[in-house]
């Protein structure tokens, strides 16, 4: 009787998806005859038989797979017939005579290559490539090493346990203390204020979050056009300074109302992906004590009036160090105003956790564009989007960029706000 597992392939994969079955239960199968596909988050592979005979399917289509679960039984008619029918994906054969399948051989795989062993015994050493090799860089003896994975295989900690236990490590000096040591008399330790400490904290939980950037471009002459033909009135009329972006945060409302995803957070925990259906602007600011993001509440409602007139009295906030955490918490959204520094091209902004996404918003300048075939100076606004990988895939930022593209160089649009 042999057993069909899915086993650690040494790539970190811990987790599978039954994603089809090539043959039916109780059919007669040859050796290396591709039985199953299943899908991992680096590949989908084709999983060959090990030997001929006869197949029990144990894990069924679209059931999820973890490291050691058993996929299916392969022997004589008989072993099959005796073999437990109550047998879950997590459950095992005895030992005797078993064997561990390591994926695909050959031309059965696709996309990435698999590894081929046999069932442990006392003179086999289990062990991945990359865990060879990490013994050797650690002067690891694998012989020596009680193996903690599935069977016994030896995997990474293992060996870093073991490298660790060699020898005592030499105590090591903290970077600080070495520079120190060279520029005593040179340097000055200046302690982080509580704002700065909350950026540290937020960065290093940015940091974390596997991210991807878009840019592009937009023409912005009808932009342009449109924030100098109501400037001067929202000034005198309204007492209300008005710039590009209230503007920019209209058509980035609109781009979020079609593509959802980037109004979102992502659940770590229950692996969900929780979108939110209010829109909650924020905004980088610089304040003396550091960068601070203030938030626009339910700016999907408001004007573009209202929107220039609050970001003016939470711009006056910030500069004035009275801004409230009520103003500054709970955005589903944030745009960086790069432009405003007057300075850069283009940038990779850090996400705002938890949102999944940032908006870098760019200096516009005077450059060529093409216009029914015609080069002409135009007012080029450059844009870069950095996003969540984990939520938003390279397409769906296209199409938000190209959303944005639209609203903003559509005249109409602008006129209408």
């Amino acid at each position: 009787m042999n057993e069909l597992k899915f086993v650690d392939i040494g790539e970190g994969i811990t987790e599978g998806h039954v994603r089809k079955w090539m043959v039916k239960d109780s059919d007669n199968v040859a050796e290396d005859q591709t039985l199953v596909q299943v899908e991992t988050d680096k590949a989908v592979v084709n999983l060959p038989a090990p030997i001929s005979g006869v197949v029990k399917i144990v894990a069924k289509e679209n059931s999820d797979l973890h490291i050691g679960d058993v996929i299916a039984l392969i022997g004589t008619k008989e072993e099959i017939e005796g073999a437990s029918t109550q047998l879950s994906p997590s459950q095992s054969m005895p030992k005797a005579g078993a064997q561990e399948i390591m994926g695909a051989q050959k031309d059965n795989i696709m996309h990435e290559s698999l590894e081929h062993e046999q069932h442990p015994n006392a003179h086999e050493i289990l062990a991945t490539p990359y865990v060879r090799k990490l013994a050797r860089d650690l002067s690891v003896d694998l012989s020596k090493v009680h193996g903690t994975g599935p069977n016994g295989r030896i995997v990474e900690n293992d060996i870093r346990s073991a490298g660790r236990g060699s020898a005592p490590a030499a105590p090591v000096k903290k970077f600080s203390e070495v520079l120190e040591d060279a520029h005593k008399q040179d340097i000055e330790r200046i302690p982080l204020t509580s704002t700065r400490k909350a950026i540290a904290k937020n960065m290093e939980a940015s940091w974390t979050i596997p991210r991807a950037v878009h840019m592009d471009l937009i023409n912005a002459t009808s932009l342009y056009g449109a924030v100098s033909k109501e400037k001067e009135r929202a000034q005198s009329e309204l007492n209300v300074k008005l710039t590009f972006l209230p503007f920019i945060i209209k058509a980035v409302l609109q781009a979020l109302k079609e593509n959802p995803n980037f109004n979102a957070s992502y659940d770590h925990e229950s692996l969900e992906i929780i979108r939110k259906n209010y829109y909650n602007i924020g905004i980088a600011a610089q304040a003396p004590d550091g960068l601070k993001v203030v938030v626009i509440k339910n700016a999907d409602k408001k004007s573009i009036i209202d929107i220039a007139k609050e970001l003016q009295e939470l711009g006056e906030k910030v500069k004035n160090e009275t801004i409230s955490l009520d103003e500054m918490k709970d955005s589903t959204f944030t745009i960086t105003n790069i432009g405003s520094l007057k300075g850069g091209f283009l940038s990779v902004p850090m996400i705002n956790h938890p949102d999944v996404a940032i908006l870098g918003i760019h200096m516009i300048r005077d450059m060529p564009v093409v216009v029914d075939n015609m080069v002409k100076v135009g007012k080029v606004l450059p844009f870069s989007i950095s996003f969540d990988h984990r939520v938003i895939d390279g397409f769906e930022a296209v199409k938000f960029g190209n959303a944005l593209i639209k609203y903003l160089e559509d005249t109409q649009f602008l006129e209408m706000l």
